[in-house]
């Protein structure tokens, strides 16, 4: 499918909408942003909570596209979880049924597959089937949002690519993110394949860079055309001296989920 021409990004305020409004524009995209607090910087960017179904209507009229980051990405009480990220994301997805929307990128996690093993020397790589093994309430939710995109794609024709994000900052922070981080600037190149690649129905793909200590297979990623570019290697160095290697004795080195599976960190909000 061609560029599209105009994409709704959800969660423009947080970390990764941050990098992401930076740097999807270069990929051809006209970004509408969208976030329940205001942007600095950002005058027409649209403040609405994702329990306002008239404001996400609005929001998403015209659009050709949504990237959906919004909603909270840590763990959390089971309430707060339902609210912003399960009926959040149904909020958003009966809008884009209404409006005709037909291509979503939703940002879910490697959380939602977190109690798989992570691969030790000589194991193959966690396939973006892998059956699902959440580790937190947060996990939960993004194992529901796979699961409403393919509803929506059987029963409403709604294109979806869920996109499992292993860790995606301007650099790994831990000896485990190695296995798993996703450069921003791969991080644009994979929604810009998600948005653009033909036929995709809904699929699931793993997002991360091209990592040396590479964890998660990115075979179905690059089936849309995403080519990374950036390793986390150049940290690894500094990450082990201050760290350590991973124990694989413990839990949280062991698991994909990481520190997830046994001391997740907490939504301050």
């Amino acid at each position: 499918m061609p560029a599209p021409r105009t994409v709704l990004l959800t969660g423009a305020a947080g970390g990764l909408g941050t990098l992401m409004r930076g740097l999807l524009p270069d990929h051809g995209h006209e970004l509408r942003l969208l976030d329940m607090r205001p942007i600095d910087g950002e005058p027409d960017a649209i403040v609405a909570d994702l329990a306002d179904r008239d404001a996400l209507r609005e929001a998403v009229r015209g659009v050709d596209a949504i990237v959906h980051l919004a909603g909270i990405s840590l763990e959390s009480s089971f309430e707060k979880i339902l609210r912003a990220n399960i009926e959040g994301t149904y909020n958003l997805y009966e809008a884009a049924r209404e409006e005709g929307v037909r291509r979503i990128v939703f940002a879910s996690s490697n959380h939602a597959v977190g109690y798989t093993p992570r691969p030790q020397d000589g194991d193959p790589l966690i396939p973006a089937e892998t059956p699902r093994r959440p580790d937190t309430y947060y996990g939960l939710s993004k194992c529901f949002g796979e699961d409403l995109a393919q509803l929506y794609w059987e029963k409403h024709g709604i294109e979806t690519v869920s996109v499992r994000i292993g860790s995606c900052f301007p650099e790994p922070a831990s000896v485990r993110m190695l296995s798993i981080w996703m450069s921003p600037a791969d991080g644009a190149r994979l929604f810009h394949a998600a948005l653009t690649a033909e036929n995709v129905g809904h699929t699931v793909v793993n997002g991360s860079s091209r990592n040396t200590r590479q964890w998660l297979d990115l075979t179905s990623a690059r089936a849309l055309g995403y080519e990374p570019q950036d390793d986390s290697e150049q940290y690894a160095e500094k990450l082990i001296a201050e760290q350590g290697e991973l124990d694989p004795d413990n839990p949280a080195h062991s698991s994909l989920g990481g520190p997830f599976v046994t001391d997740p960190p907490i939504w301050p909000y």
